[in-house]
Protein backbone atom coordinates (compact mmCIF):
# COMPACT_ATOMS: atom_id res chain seq x y z
CA UNK A 1 0.00 0.00 0.00
CA UNK A 2 1.28 3.50 -0.84
CA UNK A 3 2.35 5.61 2.14
CA UNK A 4 -0.06 8.24 0.85
CA UNK A 5 -3.09 5.96 0.99
CA UNK A 6 -5.44 6.23 3.95
CA UNK A 7 -4.85 3.46 6.51
CA UNK A 8 -7.87 1.63 8.00
CA UNK A 9 -9.36 3.57 10.87
CA UNK A 10 -7.37 6.73 10.08
CA UNK A 11 -9.05 10.10 10.29
CA UNK A 12 -8.84 12.14 7.12
CA UNK A 13 -6.44 15.03 7.66
CA UNK A 14 -5.93 18.23 5.74
CA UNK A 15 -2.66 18.47 3.81
CA UNK A 16 0.26 20.06 5.67
CA UNK A 17 2.24 20.56 2.46
CA UNK A 18 3.15 24.21 1.94
CA UNK A 19 5.52 26.22 -0.21
CA UNK A 20 9.10 25.92 1.04
CA UNK A 21 10.27 28.74 3.33
CA UNK A 22 11.58 31.60 1.26
CA UNK A 23 9.42 30.72 -1.76
CA UNK A 24 5.85 31.67 -2.60
CA UNK A 25 3.02 31.24 -5.06
CA UNK A 26 2.01 34.15 -7.28
CA UNK A 27 -1.74 34.19 -7.88
CA UNK A 28 -4.27 36.27 -9.81
CA UNK A 29 -4.94 39.15 -9.70
CA UNK A 30 -1.37 39.97 -8.55
CA UNK A 31 0.07 38.15 -11.55
CA UNK A 32 -1.62 40.75 -13.75
CA UNK A 33 0.77 43.32 -12.25
CA UNK A 34 3.76 41.02 -12.87
CA UNK A 35 2.69 40.58 -16.49
CA UNK A 36 2.23 44.33 -16.84
CA UNK A 37 5.74 45.02 -15.50
CA UNK A 38 7.31 42.41 -17.79
CA UNK A 39 5.35 43.68 -20.79
CA UNK A 40 6.56 47.26 -20.23
CA UNK A 41 10.13 45.99 -19.75
CA UNK A 42 10.01 43.99 -22.99
CA UNK A 43 8.65 47.01 -24.84
CA UNK A 44 11.35 49.35 -23.53
CA UNK A 45 14.14 46.84 -24.20
CA UNK A 46 12.93 46.32 -27.77
CA UNK A 47 13.15 50.07 -28.40
CA UNK A 48 16.81 49.95 -27.37
CA UNK A 49 17.64 46.99 -29.59
CA UNK A 50 17.75 44.18 -26.99
CA UNK A 51 16.84 40.57 -27.74
CA UNK A 52 15.83 37.92 -25.20
CA UNK A 53 18.15 35.17 -23.97
CA UNK A 54 17.01 32.21 -21.84
CA UNK A 55 19.73 30.29 -20.02
CA UNK A 56 19.38 27.14 -17.84
CA UNK A 57 18.42 27.70 -14.21
CA UNK A 58 21.34 25.53 -13.10
CA UNK A 59 24.95 25.59 -14.22
CA UNK A 60 28.30 24.01 -13.43
CA UNK A 61 29.31 25.26 -9.98
CA UNK A 62 32.68 26.41 -11.29
CA UNK A 63 30.96 29.04 -13.43
CA UNK A 64 29.94 30.97 -10.33
CA UNK A 65 33.06 30.18 -8.32
CA UNK A 66 35.25 31.60 -11.08
CA UNK A 67 32.94 34.36 -12.28
CA UNK A 68 31.23 35.72 -9.17
CA UNK A 69 34.16 34.95 -6.85
CA UNK A 70 34.78 32.21 -4.29
CA UNK A 71 35.10 34.70 -1.44
CA UNK A 72 31.81 36.50 -2.11
CA UNK A 73 28.88 35.89 0.24
CA UNK A 74 26.90 34.48 -2.70
CA UNK A 75 29.39 31.70 -3.44
CA UNK A 76 30.62 31.06 0.09
CA UNK A 77 27.25 31.03 1.89
CA UNK A 78 24.18 31.38 -0.33
CA UNK A 79 24.30 28.99 -3.30
CA UNK A 80 22.14 25.88 -3.69
CA UNK A 81 24.73 23.32 -4.80
CA UNK A 82 24.53 19.54 -5.16
CA UNK A 83 26.47 16.68 -6.67
CA UNK A 84 24.80 15.34 -9.81
CA UNK A 85 25.63 11.66 -9.44
CA UNK A 86 27.06 9.85 -12.43
CA UNK A 87 24.74 7.46 -14.28
CA UNK A 88 27.57 5.04 -15.10
CA UNK A 89 30.84 4.05 -13.46
CA UNK A 90 32.75 5.48 -16.39
CA UNK A 91 31.29 8.94 -15.77
CA UNK A 92 32.33 11.49 -13.16
CA UNK A 93 29.87 13.21 -10.87
CA UNK A 94 29.37 16.92 -11.56
CA UNK A 95 28.79 19.73 -9.07
CA UNK A 96 25.77 21.79 -10.14
CA UNK A 97 24.31 25.00 -8.72
CA UNK A 98 20.97 26.76 -9.10
CA UNK A 99 21.88 30.10 -10.60
CA UNK A 100 22.22 32.81 -7.89
CA UNK A 101 22.54 35.49 -10.59
CA UNK A 102 22.43 35.48 -14.38
CA UNK A 103 25.33 37.56 -15.71
CA UNK A 104 27.80 34.67 -15.49
CA UNK A 105 25.35 32.38 -17.34
CA UNK A 106 24.83 34.93 -20.11
CA UNK A 107 28.58 35.37 -20.58
CA UNK A 108 29.02 31.59 -20.58
CA UNK A 109 26.44 31.38 -23.38
CA UNK A 110 28.22 34.22 -25.24
CA UNK A 111 31.44 32.19 -25.13
CA UNK A 112 29.89 28.78 -25.85
CA UNK A 113 27.95 29.95 -28.91
CA UNK A 114 30.85 32.09 -30.20
CA UNK A 115 28.71 35.22 -30.34
CA UNK A 116 31.87 37.32 -30.34
CA UNK A 117 32.79 36.01 -33.78
CA UNK A 118 29.86 37.91 -35.25
CA UNK A 119 31.79 41.09 -34.53
CA UNK A 120 28.77 43.12 -33.47
CA UNK A 121 27.47 44.32 -30.13
CA UNK A 122 25.30 41.77 -28.28
CA UNK A 123 22.39 43.39 -26.38
CA UNK A 124 20.58 40.69 -24.41
CA UNK A 125 17.83 40.71 -21.77
CA UNK A 126 16.39 38.02 -19.52
CA UNK A 127 13.46 37.58 -17.14
CA UNK A 128 13.48 34.63 -14.76
CA UNK A 129 14.05 33.12 -11.31
CA UNK A 130 17.33 33.09 -9.39
CA UNK A 131 18.10 31.23 -6.16
CA UNK A 132 20.01 32.19 -3.02
CA UNK A 133 19.95 30.55 0.38
CA UNK A 134 19.68 33.67 2.51
CA UNK A 135 17.39 34.73 5.34
CA UNK A 136 13.98 35.53 3.85
CA UNK A 137 12.76 39.06 4.58
CA UNK A 138 10.42 41.63 3.11
CA UNK A 139 10.95 41.73 -0.64
CA UNK A 140 13.72 39.09 -0.53
CA UNK A 141 13.08 35.41 -1.20
CA UNK A 142 15.18 32.30 -1.70
CA UNK A 143 13.62 31.95 -5.12
CA UNK A 144 13.40 35.46 -6.50
CA UNK A 145 12.82 36.93 -9.95
CA UNK A 146 15.12 39.21 -11.87
CA UNK A 147 14.78 41.32 -14.98
CA UNK A 148 18.21 42.00 -16.39
CA UNK A 149 20.18 43.14 -19.42
CA UNK A 150 23.74 42.54 -20.61
CA UNK A 151 25.60 44.48 -23.31
CA UNK A 152 28.88 42.90 -24.47
CA UNK A 153 31.01 42.23 -27.50
CA UNK A 154 34.51 42.55 -28.92
CA UNK A 155 36.32 45.85 -28.42
CA UNK A 156 35.77 46.65 -32.13
CA UNK A 157 31.99 46.66 -31.51
CA UNK A 158 32.23 49.62 -29.15
CA UNK A 159 31.41 47.48 -26.10
CA UNK A 160 34.04 49.30 -24.03
CA UNK A 161 32.68 52.76 -24.80
CA UNK A 162 31.32 54.92 -21.95
CA UNK A 163 28.31 55.65 -24.17
CA UNK A 164 27.19 52.04 -23.56
CA UNK A 165 27.19 52.68 -19.80
CA UNK A 166 25.21 55.89 -20.21
CA UNK A 167 22.73 54.28 -22.61
CA UNK A 168 21.98 51.47 -20.16
CA UNK A 169 21.45 53.97 -17.34
CA UNK A 170 19.25 56.22 -19.49
CA UNK A 171 17.21 53.16 -20.50
CA UNK A 172 16.69 52.24 -16.85
CA UNK A 173 15.52 55.77 -16.08
CA UNK A 174 13.03 55.47 -18.95
CA UNK A 175 11.82 52.05 -17.74
CA UNK A 176 11.23 53.20 -14.15
CA UNK A 177 9.42 56.32 -15.39
CA UNK A 178 7.17 54.32 -17.72
CA UNK A 179 6.35 51.86 -14.93
CA UNK A 180 5.38 54.79 -12.72
CA UNK A 181 8.04 54.34 -10.03
CA UNK A 182 8.21 57.64 -8.17
CA UNK A 183 11.18 59.27 -6.50
CA UNK A 184 13.90 56.93 -7.75
CA UNK A 185 17.52 58.03 -7.34
CA UNK A 186 20.61 56.89 -9.25
CA UNK A 187 23.97 56.51 -7.49
CA UNK A 188 27.18 56.04 -9.50
CA UNK A 189 30.78 55.18 -8.84
CA UNK A 190 33.82 53.76 -10.61
CA UNK A 191 35.78 50.85 -9.16
CA UNK A 192 38.41 51.26 -11.86
CA UNK A 193 40.32 48.61 -13.76
CA UNK A 194 41.45 45.26 -12.39
CA UNK A 195 44.80 46.84 -11.55
CA UNK A 196 43.10 49.79 -9.83
CA UNK A 197 41.12 47.34 -7.72
CA UNK A 198 44.27 45.47 -6.69
CA UNK A 199 45.87 48.69 -5.46
CA UNK A 200 42.68 49.73 -3.72
CA UNK A 201 42.19 46.32 -2.09
CA UNK A 202 45.72 46.49 -0.72
CA UNK A 203 45.06 49.97 0.69
CA UNK A 204 41.79 48.80 2.26
CA UNK A 205 43.44 45.80 3.92
CA UNK A 206 46.11 48.06 5.38
CA UNK A 207 43.54 50.59 6.63
CA UNK A 208 41.29 47.87 8.09
CA UNK A 209 44.04 46.00 9.91
CA UNK A 210 44.17 48.20 13.06
CA UNK A 211 40.35 48.72 13.27
CA UNK A 212 38.73 45.47 12.08
CA UNK A 213 38.60 44.00 15.59
CA UNK A 214 36.09 46.73 16.49
CA UNK A 215 33.76 45.74 13.67
CA UNK A 216 30.99 43.12 13.48
CA UNK A 217 31.88 39.49 12.84
CA UNK A 218 30.83 39.60 9.17
CA UNK A 219 32.97 42.67 8.50
CA UNK A 220 35.94 41.14 10.28
CA UNK A 221 35.68 38.17 7.91
CA UNK A 222 35.24 40.43 4.86
CA UNK A 223 38.26 42.49 5.88
CA UNK A 224 40.31 39.33 5.37
CA UNK A 225 38.62 37.73 2.35
CA UNK A 226 37.01 40.56 0.33
CA UNK A 227 37.66 44.06 1.74
CA UNK A 228 35.45 45.75 -0.87
CA UNK A 229 32.41 44.08 0.71
CA UNK A 230 33.05 46.03 3.92
CA UNK A 231 32.01 49.20 2.08
CA UNK A 232 28.58 47.66 1.39
CA UNK A 233 27.91 47.08 5.09
CA UNK A 234 24.83 48.72 6.62
CA UNK A 235 25.73 47.85 10.24
CA UNK A 236 25.22 51.17 12.12
CA UNK A 237 28.03 50.61 14.62
CA UNK A 238 30.60 50.21 11.81
CA UNK A 239 29.73 53.28 9.74
CA UNK A 240 32.17 55.70 11.37
CA UNK A 241 35.05 53.31 10.65
CA UNK A 242 33.89 52.70 7.07
CA UNK A 243 33.51 56.42 6.33
CA UNK A 244 37.15 56.95 7.27
CA UNK A 245 38.48 54.28 4.88
CA UNK A 246 40.32 55.26 1.65
CA UNK A 247 38.16 56.21 -1.37
CA UNK A 248 38.42 54.33 -4.68
CA UNK A 249 38.51 57.61 -6.64
CA UNK A 250 42.02 58.21 -5.32
CA UNK A 251 43.24 54.95 -6.90
CA UNK A 252 41.84 55.27 -10.46
CA UNK A 253 44.31 55.40 -13.32
CA UNK A 254 43.95 58.06 -16.03
CA UNK A 255 41.94 55.83 -18.40
CA UNK A 256 39.43 54.81 -15.72
CA UNK A 257 39.01 58.40 -14.55
CA UNK A 258 38.42 59.59 -18.15
CA UNK A 259 35.92 56.78 -18.76
CA UNK A 260 33.91 57.72 -15.66
CA UNK A 261 33.97 61.40 -16.61
CA UNK A 262 32.60 60.53 -20.07
CA UNK A 263 29.77 58.46 -18.57
CA UNK A 264 28.76 61.38 -16.35
CA UNK A 265 28.94 63.84 -19.25
CA UNK A 266 26.63 61.65 -21.37
CA UNK A 267 24.12 61.38 -18.52
CA UNK A 268 24.24 65.14 -18.07
CA UNK A 269 23.52 65.59 -21.77
CA UNK A 270 20.50 63.25 -21.49
CA UNK A 271 19.19 64.99 -18.38
CA UNK A 272 19.43 61.88 -16.18
CA UNK A 273 20.03 62.95 -12.57
CA UNK A 274 22.57 61.06 -10.44
CA UNK A 275 24.88 61.35 -7.46
CA UNK A 276 28.40 59.96 -7.10
CA UNK A 277 28.69 57.58 -4.15
CA UNK A 278 32.36 56.71 -3.44
CA UNK A 279 31.30 53.73 -1.28
CA UNK A 280 29.31 52.06 -4.05
CA UNK A 281 31.59 49.20 -5.08
CA UNK A 282 29.27 46.17 -5.45
CA UNK A 283 31.34 43.30 -4.11
CA UNK A 284 31.18 40.80 -6.99
CA UNK A 285 34.63 40.01 -8.31
CA UNK A 286 33.80 40.66 -11.96
CA UNK A 287 32.89 44.37 -11.66
CA UNK A 288 35.19 46.98 -13.22
CA UNK A 289 34.88 50.72 -13.78
CA UNK A 290 31.23 51.90 -13.67
CA UNK A 291 29.01 50.58 -10.89
CA UNK A 292 25.54 51.88 -10.17
CA UNK A 293 22.44 51.45 -8.04
CA UNK A 294 18.88 52.78 -8.23
CA UNK A 295 17.12 53.34 -4.91
CA UNK A 296 13.61 54.45 -3.94
CA UNK A 297 12.56 56.79 -1.11
CA UNK A 298 11.49 55.72 2.36
CA UNK A 299 7.89 54.58 2.47
CA UNK A 300 8.20 52.64 -0.79
CA UNK A 301 7.88 49.27 0.92
CA UNK A 302 11.53 48.21 1.10
CA UNK A 303 12.36 49.56 4.54
CA UNK A 304 15.99 50.53 5.13
CA UNK A 305 17.13 48.19 2.33
CA UNK A 306 15.88 50.56 -0.36
CA UNK A 307 17.99 49.37 -3.33
CA UNK A 308 15.74 48.53 -6.27
CA UNK A 309 18.31 47.44 -8.84
CA UNK A 310 22.01 47.57 -9.51
CA UNK A 311 24.73 46.63 -11.91
CA UNK A 312 28.00 47.62 -13.45
CA UNK A 313 30.70 47.03 -16.00
CA UNK A 314 32.55 43.68 -16.20
CA UNK A 315 35.29 44.10 -18.78
CA UNK A 316 37.31 41.03 -17.76
CA UNK A 317 34.58 38.46 -17.04
CA UNK A 318 34.71 36.71 -20.41
CA UNK A 319 38.49 36.15 -20.12
CA UNK A 320 38.00 35.02 -16.49
CA UNK A 321 35.70 32.27 -17.82
CA UNK A 322 38.10 31.21 -20.57
CA UNK A 323 36.57 33.25 -23.38
CA UNK A 324 37.77 36.05 -25.68
CA UNK A 325 38.09 39.66 -24.61
CA UNK A 326 34.51 40.96 -24.43
CA UNK A 327 33.95 44.15 -22.41
CA UNK A 328 30.43 44.37 -21.04
CA UNK A 329 27.97 46.13 -18.77
CA UNK A 330 24.73 44.90 -17.27
CA UNK A 331 22.18 45.17 -14.49
CA UNK A 332 19.55 43.14 -12.65
CA UNK A 333 16.26 44.39 -11.25
CA UNK A 334 14.81 42.50 -8.29
CA UNK A 335 11.34 42.01 -9.74
CA UNK A 336 9.86 40.96 -6.37
CA UNK A 337 11.10 44.24 -4.90
CA UNK A 338 9.93 46.26 -7.90
CA UNK A 339 6.42 44.81 -7.55
CA UNK A 340 6.42 45.62 -3.84
CA UNK A 341 7.38 49.23 -4.59
CA UNK A 342 4.63 49.58 -7.19
CA UNK A 343 2.05 48.16 -4.77
CA UNK A 344 3.16 50.36 -1.86
CA UNK A 345 3.30 53.51 -3.97
CA UNK A 346 -0.12 52.67 -5.43
CA UNK A 347 -1.58 52.37 -1.93
CA UNK A 348 -0.17 55.80 -1.10
CA UNK A 349 -1.65 57.06 -4.36
CA UNK A 350 -5.18 56.38 -3.09
CA UNK A 351 -4.95 59.68 -1.24
CA UNK A 352 -5.15 61.42 -4.61
CA UNK A 353 -1.48 61.83 -5.47
CA UNK A 354 -0.82 61.63 -9.23
CA UNK A 355 0.90 58.65 -10.80
CA UNK A 356 0.04 55.02 -10.42
CA UNK A 357 -3.38 53.58 -11.15
CA UNK A 358 -3.77 50.11 -9.59
CA UNK A 359 -6.86 49.43 -11.71
CA UNK A 360 -4.73 49.32 -14.84
CA UNK A 361 -2.87 46.24 -13.56
CA UNK A 362 -5.75 43.79 -13.72
CA UNK A 363 -8.31 45.22 -16.08
CA UNK A 364 -11.70 43.57 -16.16
CA UNK A 365 -12.78 41.36 -19.03
CA UNK A 366 -14.83 42.84 -21.83
CA UNK A 367 -17.87 40.64 -21.24
CA UNK A 368 -19.45 37.92 -19.14
CA UNK A 369 -21.97 35.83 -21.08
CA UNK A 370 -24.82 34.61 -18.90
CA UNK A 371 -26.94 31.78 -20.43
CA UNK A 372 -30.41 31.58 -18.92
CA UNK A 373 -30.95 27.83 -18.63
CA UNK A 374 -28.67 24.94 -19.45
CA UNK A 375 -30.26 24.75 -22.91
CA UNK A 376 -28.45 28.02 -23.75
CA UNK A 377 -24.98 26.88 -22.58
CA UNK A 378 -23.90 25.76 -26.06
CA UNK A 379 -25.11 29.01 -27.65
CA UNK A 380 -23.22 31.01 -25.00
CA UNK A 381 -19.99 29.15 -25.71
CA UNK A 382 -20.41 29.62 -29.45
CA UNK A 383 -20.92 33.37 -28.99
CA UNK A 384 -17.90 33.55 -26.68
CA UNK A 385 -15.76 31.81 -29.30
CA UNK A 386 -16.79 34.38 -31.91
CA UNK A 387 -16.03 37.32 -29.60
CA UNK A 388 -12.70 35.90 -28.43
CA UNK A 389 -11.59 35.36 -32.02
CA UNK A 390 -12.36 39.03 -32.59
CA UNK A 391 -9.88 39.91 -29.84
CA UNK A 392 -12.28 40.46 -26.95
CA UNK A 393 -11.83 38.95 -23.47
CA UNK A 394 -14.84 36.92 -22.38
CA UNK A 395 -15.98 34.71 -19.51
CA UNK A 396 -18.88 32.25 -19.85
CA UNK A 397 -21.31 31.54 -17.00
CA UNK A 398 -23.53 28.52 -16.57
CA UNK A 399 -27.19 28.01 -17.31
CA UNK A 400 -27.83 26.63 -13.84
CA UNK A 401 -27.08 30.05 -12.30
CA UNK A 402 -30.01 32.22 -11.28
CA UNK A 403 -30.01 35.70 -12.83
CA UNK A 404 -28.89 37.37 -9.57
CA UNK A 405 -25.92 35.02 -9.23
CA UNK A 406 -24.94 35.64 -12.85
CA UNK A 407 -25.01 39.40 -12.32
CA UNK A 408 -22.91 39.12 -9.15
CA UNK A 409 -20.35 36.89 -10.88
CA UNK A 410 -20.22 39.16 -13.93
CA UNK A 411 -19.75 42.35 -11.90
CA UNK A 412 -16.61 40.90 -10.30
CA UNK A 413 -14.81 40.09 -13.53
CA UNK A 414 -16.26 42.00 -16.49
CA UNK A 415 -17.31 45.43 -17.70
CA UNK A 416 -20.50 44.09 -19.35
CA UNK A 417 -22.90 41.23 -18.84
CA UNK A 418 -24.42 39.66 -21.98
CA UNK A 419 -27.64 37.83 -21.15
CA UNK A 420 -28.74 35.01 -23.45
CA UNK A 421 -32.27 33.87 -22.75
CA UNK A 422 -34.67 31.86 -24.88
CA UNK A 423 -35.88 34.97 -26.73
CA UNK A 424 -32.35 36.23 -27.42
CA UNK A 425 -31.18 32.91 -28.86
CA UNK A 426 -34.29 32.63 -31.03
CA UNK A 427 -33.92 36.18 -32.41
CA UNK A 428 -30.08 36.19 -32.59
CA UNK A 429 -29.95 39.14 -30.19
CA UNK A 430 -28.41 39.79 -26.78
CA UNK A 431 -29.31 41.86 -23.74
CA UNK A 432 -26.29 43.82 -22.57
CA UNK A 433 -25.80 45.77 -19.36
CA UNK A 434 -22.79 48.04 -18.80
CA UNK A 435 -21.88 48.04 -15.11
CA UNK A 436 -20.11 51.41 -15.08
CA UNK A 437 -23.15 53.32 -16.32
CA UNK A 438 -26.04 50.99 -15.52
CA UNK A 439 -27.20 51.28 -19.15
CA UNK A 440 -28.99 48.20 -20.53
CA UNK A 441 -29.84 47.57 -24.20
CA UNK A 442 -31.03 44.75 -26.39
CA UNK A 443 -29.10 44.57 -29.67
CA UNK A 444 -28.43 42.23 -32.57
CA UNK A 445 -25.48 39.91 -31.96
CA UNK A 446 -23.84 41.35 -35.09
CA UNK A 447 -23.56 44.69 -33.24
CA UNK A 448 -22.16 43.16 -30.07
CA UNK A 449 -18.47 43.48 -30.90
CA UNK A 450 -18.71 47.21 -31.52
CA UNK A 451 -20.59 47.81 -28.28
CA UNK A 452 -18.17 45.79 -26.16
CA UNK A 453 -15.14 47.62 -27.57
Amino acid sequence: MSTFEKQPGQQKQSSSLKAVRGTRDLLPPETALWNHVESVARDVFARYGFGEIRTPIFEDTQLFARGVGEETDIVSKEMYTWEDRARAQSEKAQSLTLRPENTAGVVRAYIEHKLGERGDLQKLFYIGPQFRRERPQRGRYRQFWQIGCEVLGPVSSGAESPVRDAEVLEMLATLLDELGVRGWQLALNSVGSAEDRKRYNAALREALEPVKARMCEDNQRRAETNPLRVLDSKVPADQEIIDALPKIADFLDADSAAHFAAVRAALDACGVAYTVNPRLVRGLDYYTRTTFEFTVPDGSGLGTQNALLGGGRYDGLSEMLGGPKAPGIGFAIGEDRLILVLQEQAQANKSGAPGLDPETWGQKLDAYIAPMGVERNAAALALARELRRAGLSVEVGDGTFRLKKSFEAADKVARHIVVLGEDEVASNTATVKTFATGAQVKIAQTELQALLR
